[in-house]
């Protein structure tokens, strides 16, 4: 594949690709060795296949948290719910321990899940691909569930709710 040679300025792709809202998914598992719970904050996370059934997120070669969760190969995927915005927040902090303020529990494979939200993916990962500054990763799903409510959802640089249309 040949890519163009255009140059286009990063500031600017993120812009314009932020007027696609995304919903907001903690990516979430035990760091090998240690056991301590680590995640990160994807929105990129969306359905690959249904058979088998698959899912797909993006994250950056510059995360500290990915390299953590990858060894385990085990994860879970929190969709965060409408009003989740601190566990947000402390998702997408520096800190060494994100999980000390926020409200979880453990997935059947012991990985963290965050309590109340919109829905969760229990997933084992079984691919990464390359993708310029950032890792594909194709994962398969084993478990999965829905609640309540509305999703909270990213765009144009800020967190917000989902409001249905009235017809």
């Amino acid at each position: 594949m040949t890519l163009s040679s255009q140059t286009i300025e990063p500031r600017h792709f993120r812009d314009v690709m932020g007027h696609l809202p995304t919903g907001v998914v903690v990516v979430a598992g035990r760091e090998p060795g240690s056991g301590n719970p680590a995640g990160l904050i994807v929105g990129t996370f969306q359905s690959l296949s249904l058979d088998p059934p698959l899912v797909t997120f993006s994250v950056a070669r510059t995360s500290s948290s990915w390299p953590k969760i990858r060894p385990a190969e085990y994860f879970s995927a929190s969709v965060l719910a409408d009003g989740q915005n601190d566990v947000c927040r402390a998702m997408s902090s520096k800190t060494d321990d994100k999980f000390a303020a926020v409200d979880w529990h453990e997935s059947a494979d012991g990985t963290p899940k965050i309590s109340g939200a919109h829905a969760w993916i229990d997933c084992r990962t079984v691919q990464e691909l390359e993708g310029g500054d950032h890792v594909i990763v194709i994962a398969e799903v084993l478990r999965l569930d829905a609640g309540g409510g509305e999703p909270l959802v990213f765009h144009r640089g800020r967190l917000g709710g989902y409001r249905a249309l009235q017809l």
